[in-house]
């Protein structure tokens, strides 16, 4: 039968309704991210730029190229991401390992510096993890019992990555990296006395980084120190954390209101970044920091759901491996935030400056969206 002469590319045909409640979600964290981004950096930005709107502006950018981007990849075909899955180890380790002979910026090298802005390769090793390890596993659901099959070719993957990550150093970025394998590996069926091996294998692996990776010792000493009593360097390794706990604390119940904080005035470090929880809670209160925590809960049990109802063990691993990346960064980032574990460097999707983690989220986000369409659909 001949192919009609006008019929539409497959993006633009009509396609079974994406999950509206994800979409929802997704969009929210995204309008919330923004109006609390304006509010945390504009005074850091006209203090220092003369320029209000330096980190609004581009983010706003980059939120509208990535909500398209979502759009777009929430109308492709989300199988079509077994072809790329070892071209994107590649690239990324390519990158991870270019990013090594960049500039030092704050006493590490995670960015690319592009003529167009900057460029995170541990963004792209996160989507890089998540692809490849779907694809791995549900072309070998059979051999997952055992180790050649269910721990060996993941280690494989994430021990060049993860020995990338520590020599930026990234401590934080190769905790979640790792974090996210271990959860694909689990719900991929990974047998569990294998899986304690792997887990302990990246306890060990890490410890031995820390003994012959010299810059990582006083790294970590230094982080370490400046967690278990801030206020011993009140000037120094704990102004951070200590004007985060400052600002938690003013917010009370109700918070300032928004635009209102005063520690946003020099006194958090960055707040536009990885400290921009704080003033969340500085300004919107008790209140403000559960609704935070609640959409990124909610985002984590929709997305769960989603993957129950994937038509394939492929598109299921997507999902978790997306949703989980996004909650336990914004765990971690508010745990730091409050001083609950050391301070690692980490940013709170969706509210951080940041282009290239954004647009990255919001392309993850759509491959949900297009995991949902098909799940509708009977399995294979």
């Amino acid at each position: 039968m001949s192919k009609p002469k006008h019929e539409r590319p497959a993006i633009l045909r009509r396609q079974p309704m994406a999950d509206w409640s994800f979409a929802i979600l997704v969009l929210t964290l995204v309008a919330f991210g923004l109006v609390m981004l304006f509010s945390a950096s504009c005074a850091v930005a006209q203090y220092r730029f003369d320029d209000p709107y330096l980190y609004i502006r581009p983010q706003i950018v980059f939120a509208i190229a990535g909500i398209t981007a979502m759009w777009l990849a929430s109308r492709v075909d989300y199988h079509i991401w077994h072809r790329f899955a070892w071209p994107l180890l590649g690239l990324s380790l390519a990158l991870l390992a270019l990013v090594l002979v960049m500039p030092e910026y704050n006493g590490c090298r995670r960015w690319i510096v592009t003529p167009v802005g900057t460029l995170q390769p541990s963004e792209i090793a996160k989507f890089t993890v998540v692809v490849l390890f779907g694809h791995i596993i549900a072309l070998n659901q059979t051999g997952m019992q055992s180790f050649r099959g269910g721990v060996l070719p993941f280690l494989l993957i994430l021990g060049p990555i993860a020995g990338l990550m520590l020599l930026e150093p990234h401590l934080s970025g190769t905790l979640l990296i790792l974090g996210i394998g271990a959860v694909l590996m689990f719900v991929g069926g990974t047998g569990l006395r294998w899986f304690g091996l792997a887990i302990g294998g990246g306890v060990g692996a890490i410890a031995a980084a820390l003994l012959f990776v010299p810059d990582l010792v006083p790294y970590a000493a230094s982080r370490l120190e400046s967690w278990l009593d801030p206020f011993a360097d009140p000037l120094g390794k704990g102004h951070q954390t200590i004007q985060s706990l400052y600002a938690i604390g003013s917010g009370g119940a109700t918070g300032l209101g928004l635009g209102n904080s005063r520690q946003k005035h020099m006194y958090v470090p960055e707040p536009q970044n990885d400290f921009i929880f704080s003033i969340v809670c500085e300004e919107l209160g008790f209140i403000g920091a559960v609704a935070v925590i609640l959409l990124f809960v909610g985002l984590l049990l929709r997305g769960l759901t989603i993957a129950a109802r994937a038509k394939d063990k492929f598109g299921a691993l997507l999902v978790v491996g997306f949703v989980v990346q996004v909650v336990m960064q914004a765990a971690l980032n508010i745990a730091v935030v409050t001083n609950t574990i050391p301070n690692t460097g980490i940013s709170l999707p969706f509210f951080s400056s940041g282009g290239t983690s954004l647009m990255m989220l919001l392309g993850e986000m759509g491959i949900v969206l297009s995991v949902s369409r098909q799940g509708l659909q009977e399995k294979y």
